[in-house]
């Protein structure tokens, strides 16, 4: 996605330059490019926007409940541990921030692992839970209650916080693309449907 989204970024910006280009052979060609970058870019951002907004249920898959006992909100991440010849070793997902006594369910892949472990921030940087969890039957759904703060393993949390950490830079960099991105749609769909005078 993030290819794409580069794609569009430059696309976006040479039809803004495009823009110029009203006279002469260029004319009809600049005002075509720029309609398919328009039609193209608001595609792949809706397709994915709809991917990202449906229930992500995974064939296959290990439902995991996780149910916030604690008297404050916590912001949970999964960090799954795949097999060694996997393209991705360990693999990091966002729950989001559950409420007291609320509960979030989330579909992990475990076809190429047995192990997961969830970790718990309250607030941005203060890691206050993790718990280490084996999935020896994968045909049984996991329902995991957090009833205290606990860190099972200080040199592993250590390790899930990095991951997390680069998860989260990862997330923040390709957010920053997407608003350059409809920056750029937005500033090219108004030249396109602005009147000459």
């Amino acid at each position: 996605m993030v290819f794409i989204i580069l794609v569009i970024f430059w696309s976006s910006l040479l039809s803004l330059f495009l823009y110029k280009v009203k006279r002469g052979k260029l004319a009809n060609w600049a005002k075509g490019f720029r309609i398919i970058t328009l039609v193209f870019s608001f595609s792949v951002f809706t397709y994915w926007f709809i991917k990202k907004s449906a229930v992500r249920i995974v064939q296959d898959s290990v439902a995991l409940q996780l149910i916030n006992k604690l008297p404050q909100p916590l912001d949970f991440y999964v960090v799954t541990l795949n097999d060694v010849e996997a393209d991705n070793a360990i693999e990091t997902q966002h729950i989001g921030v559950i409420r007291p006594e609320y509960y979030r369910i989330e579909y992990l892949k475990m076809e190429k692992s047995d192990e997961y472990w969830i970790v718990g921030y309250l607030g941005k940087k203060n890691l206050v839970y993790f718990s280490q969890h084996s999935v020896p039957n994968k045909n049984i759904d996991q329902i995991i209650e957090v009833n205290n703060y606990i860190n099972q393993s200080a040199k592993l949390s250590d390790l899930a916080k990095k991951h997390i950490d680069a998860y989260n830079y990862e997330n923040t960099k390709l957010g920053i693309w997407v608003v350059l991105d409809f920056l750029l749609l937005f500033l090219n769909l108004t030249l396109l449907l602005r009147k000459r005078k």
